[in-house]
């Protein structure tokens, strides 16, 4: 028998280390070739971790939520033969790897000569208030002086203050034959606890909302329109063609509306690199389109938008929202956008503040559509309106530009045979 070391490998894309998700087997099982052992998590998505021979799990090297260096000791397996690994070989450890970071931030692995304690997902604390909690009811000394003197026994009472407490006012309702109206109304306090480690996608989230709110010049600019045309020509739309070529969203019609805007405001859709101090204006219209997953927020990448149709469009933002909830998205798939559309659907308030997607320099959102009463021509009519709520990078885009291209949006959205001009 002999011993096979899977290591962490490289996934490409110059990625020095990478975040062990979640394992898929344990010390003890026996794996088969092709097996997916593990998740790990790039910048930009979560890749399986194959095995390459098939055995007996004798070691992890690592547990959910580390950061792990490339080339570092992920999994031993104990095979059939001689494996691929000697007793003089020295594992690779993130001190070995020159461009981690910060070597001191990352928590270095378990021995993989033993076992490894697995992590657990989320754990529960319940903490007493006294050490005698749940056998000697919580009372000042004052109040238990008194309780003794009236011959009162604080065990039958049930305390109005913090976490039980009982107070001077309790003893008074109870030798008055009464109780208080909080007393009456007031349940079990809870002081329970759950600590949840912030790993995977949920870090990579936090991660890239403080970089961007940290280094990006946020200004937002919010303007309402009304879209009582724009939902008569969608739903013409559907009537005449949802049958044969299915049935379209306001997205797509958005979509629309923004590639043809960027045409007039090409420093919308521009990446900024603050490190080299360079603006890139990009002729594709990359469209990120934020969705929720069971994991966190996404942005799969429609790409060439400004090449595609209204049912191209509507077809692939339902591919690519399926795909990044089901965790199926391709890395490709996740990167490269130019610009950002979000929308929070029916929940999507009056108005919002969204946070731009680095390195881009823009990000549209769209709150809920709702009826309002608008004057029209000097009378009071009911309109279908909708607020549009974006941000934009102030070291790059002007106030007067980010306005001027909204306005624009706004026009092409309140008249919509201009989308097809």
């Amino acid at each position: 028998m002999g011993t096979h070391v899977i290591r962490m490998p490289d996934i490409g894309e110059g990625i020095a280390q990478v975040e062990l998700v979640e394992w898929f087997v344990k010390v003890g099982d026996v794996v088969s070739e092709d097996q997916v052992l593990a998740d790990v998590m790039t910048d930009k998505a979560t890749v399986e971790i194959p095995s390459a021979v098939a055995g007996t799990v004798v070691a992890l090297g690592g547990m959910p939520g580390e950061v792990m260096a490339v080339g570092a000791e992920l999994i031993r397996i104990e095979v059939q033969g001689t494996g691929n690994h000697h007793a003089a070989e020295t594992p690779v450890t993130v001190d070995d790897v020159d461009d981690v970071d910060d070597v001191a931030s990352v928590p270095s692995a378990p021995s993989v000569n033993a076992p490894a304690k697995s992590a657990p997902v989320a754990t529960a604390a319940v903490h007493a208030s006294t050490s005698d909690a749940g056998t000697r009811p919580l009372a000042s000394p004052a109040v238990r002086q008194r309780a003794r003197d009236e011959g009162i026994d604080l065990a039958a009472l049930r305390g109005t203050g913090p976490s039980g407490r009982i107070r001077h006012a309790d003893l008074d309702a109870f030798l008055s034959g009464s109780r208080t109206p909080q007393a009456a109304t007031m349940g079990t306090p809870r002081i329970d606890e759950e600590r949840i480690p912030v790993i995977g996608l949920r870090r990579k989230i936090a991660q890239r909302m403080q970089e961007a709110t940290r280094q990006v010049a946020h200004f937002s600019y919010v303007e309402e329109i009304d879209v009582t045309a724009l939902l008569s020509l969608r739903a013409d739309l559907n009537a005449q063609f949802g049958e044969s070529r299915g049935k379209l969203t306001l997205l797509p019609l958005l979509i629309r509306a923004l590639v043809v805007a960027l045409r007039e405001f090409p420093q919308i859709n521009a990446h900024y690199d603050d490190q080299q101090q360079v603006v890139t204006r990009y002729g594709a219209v990359h469209m990120g389109v934020a969705t929720q997953s069971d994991n966190g927020l996404m942005v799969p990448v429609l790409r060439h938008a400004e090449a595609a149709d209204l049912w191209f469009t509507a077809g692939e933002i339902n591919r690519l929202a399926h795909a990044a909830r089901t965790g199926k998205a391709a890395r490709n798939e996740l990167s490269g956008s130019t610009i950002t559309l979000t929308s929070l659907g029916a929940l999507g308030g009056i108005a919002s503040t969204p946070v731009i997607n680095r390195p881009e320099v823009a990000i549209v959102g769209v709150n809920r559509v709702v009826e309002r009463p608008m004057v029209v021509n000097g009378q009071i009519v009911i309109r279908q309106m909708m607020n549009l709520s974006s941000s934009f990078d102030h070291r790059v885009v002007d106030g007067m530009d980010a306005a001027r291209f909204i306005q624009a949006v706004k026009r092409l959205l309140e008249q919509p045979a201009m989308l097809f001009v």
